[in-house]
């Protein structure tokens, strides 16, 4: 629940960008597209759990001293039954695909369908056949930047609205970007578990020096995408302040080494946590002050 607003910013900010630029809001399509978005969230983040489980991702993480584990601990200590947690996890994914379809409905077709694709993203991550998650070809990182970017940004700003802008997309690119640079940074804490496993992330593809090059390339491109947004329109200039949410990350970057053991990457992944969620509240807030400043 902890990294819930991971999505829900994305939400907030299509929702705000079509207020912004359109004036529509619709406070009751805001909140089912916030619990749809919520629940299918939940549901990757189970099935992730669910697959790596299964496929043995998770026991070798345990058995690696220099991996740290990152699964829930339902199934790996025992706290539900297989069962239980397939359960739960299948009706996530029916509340969001209920909520994906009366949004369909009510604004048009295009915000299942958005809907419909993250939610196969979702699933596909880390489930046969696709297993996006374990090809090392960078499949993860662009449907991350698709799940938790794009999708919820464009679908959102669609839900308002019952069409597309470019802007739309181009204030999805910011959160976007930085939420894969959690989830690629996410890789670092067990990346040598994971090539035991056969689970091949770009860090276990690329190894430590190249994916912490990448790493700092993601950082430059989201600082990069906020300056677009400012220079096209689809954010006022003070939105450039976000810039400033970067700046302990990346002085984090400067304490590690071409070769670290997984318990240095834990600041890198606080901190990139960190940077998602204080940039996106920076990026809500401007767009919540040029709301006002046109209102007045």
């Amino acid at each position: 629940m902890q990294v819930i607003p991971v999505m829900l910013i994305p939400v907030a900010l299509g929702a705000l960008g079509a207020y912004v630029w359109t004036g529509e809001f619709h406070v009751w399509l805001f909140l089912l597209t916030l619990l749809g978005a919520g629940a299918a969230h939940l549901f990757s983040n189970m099935v992730n759990d669910l697959w790596d489980y299964k496929n043995g991702t998770d026991e070798e993480a345990a058995n690696n001293v220099d991996a740290i584990s990152t699964n829930s601990g339902f199934l790996t200590q025992g706290k539900w039954s297989m069962r239980k947690f397939e359960f739960v996890t299948w009706l996530l994914f029916g509340i969001a695909a209920l909520c994906g379809i009366v949004l369909g409905f009510i604004s048009g077709w295009w915000a299942f369908i958005l809907g419909a694709l993250g939610g196969l993203i979702a699933y596909f991550y880390v489930a046969p056949p696709l297993q996006f998650g374990y090809r090392g070809k960078g499949y993860s990182e662009i449907a991350i930047l698709l799940s938790f970017g794009i999708l919820p940004v464009m679908g959102a700003y669609y839900v308002q609205t019952s069409h597309m802008d470019v802007r739309a997309l181009l204030l999805s690119l910011p959160i976007g970007l930085l939420t894969t640079l959690i989830l690629f940074n996410h890789h670092f804490l067990h990346w040598q578990a994971d090539r035991q496993a056969g689970k091949k992330t770009l860090v276990v593809v690329w190894g430590e020096k190249r994916a912490l090059i990448f790493s700092r390339v993601l950082l430059l491109l989201s600082c990069l995408s906020i300056i677009a947004c400012v220079a096209a329109g689809a954010l006022p200039i003070y939105g450039l302040a976000a810039l400033l949410t970067m700046i302990p990350l990346y002085l984090v970057y400067g304490r590690l080494q071409d070769q670290n053991r997984s318990e240095a990457y834990l600041p890198l992944m606080g901190a990139s946590m960190k940077a998602t969620m204080t940039c996106g509240s920076v990026l809500m807030l401007s767009l919540i002050v040029q709301a006002y400043l046109q209102t007045m």
